[in-house]
C-alpha cells in the first residue's frame, strides 16, 4: 500500500491543487512532484517565479506565499509505478477538515483529469461554492507541449 503525504495548506490560501497520488520519485523522496520529468515546478516558475533551483522548502514556502496549497484526493492505494491507470484499492482522503480549515479557498484545481474523476468519485464533501478547475496533467505522460500547458495553468494567476 502506498501512502500520500500530509496537505501542504494554510487558512489564507485561495487555491488548492489536487494530484491523484504521489509518483514513485516523490514517494522515494518524500516530495510533492520531484520527479524532475513532471513539469509542476517548472510551472510554479513560469506562473509565480518560483525558482527552479529553489529548495524543496523555499518552493513551498513560496506556494504559501502566492496562496497556493497542494494535495492528492487519494490517501492512499495499490499502484505498481507512477500511472494513475495501474492505482487499484485507492482510499480517499479526508476532505472534510482540510476545506473547513480553509476559509478563503476560492478554487480547486485539478492536475489531470484523473483527478478530478478520483474526487468526484470518491469525495462526499460540498464543494458547491468552490470554482473545480480541471487543468492538464504536468505529469510526463501527458504529452503537450509545455506552452500549451501554461497557458491552460495560466487561469491560476487569476483566482
Amino acid at each position: 500500500m502506498k501512502q500520500s503525504f500530509p496537505p501542504i495548506a494554510t487558512p489564507t490560501a485561495h487555491v488548492l491543487i489536487l494530484g491523484t497520488m504521489p509518483g514513485e520519485e516523490s514517494l522515494a523522496r518524500r516530495e510533492y512532484y520531484a520527479n524532475p520529468r513532471n513539469q509542476f515546478w517548472r510551472m510554479m516558475q513560469s506562473l509565480f517565479g518560483i525558482p527552479l533551483s529553489a529548495s524543496y522548502a523555499e518552493r513551498v514556502a513560496r506556494l504559501q506565499e502566492n496562496r497556493i496549497a497542494l494535495w492528492d484526493v487519494l490517501h492512499s492505494c495499490e499502484r505498481v509505478g507512477s500511472l494513475d491507470s495501474a492505482i487499484k484499492n485507492a482510499v480517499p482522503n479526508d476532505f472534510g477538515a482540510l476545506l473547513a480549515s480553509m476559509p478563503n479557498l476560492k478554487a480547486i484545481a485539478f492536475n489531470g483529469k484523473k483527478s478530478a474523476e478520483w474526487f468526484e468519485r470518491w469525495v462526499r464533501v460540498d464543494t458547491s461554492r468552490l470554482r473545480k478547475l480541471v487543468l492538464t496533467s504536468t505529469s510526463p505522460a501527458a504529452a503537450m507541449a509545455f506552452e500549451k500547458k501554461l497557458a491552460a495553468w495560466a487561469v491560476l494567476k487569476e483566482t
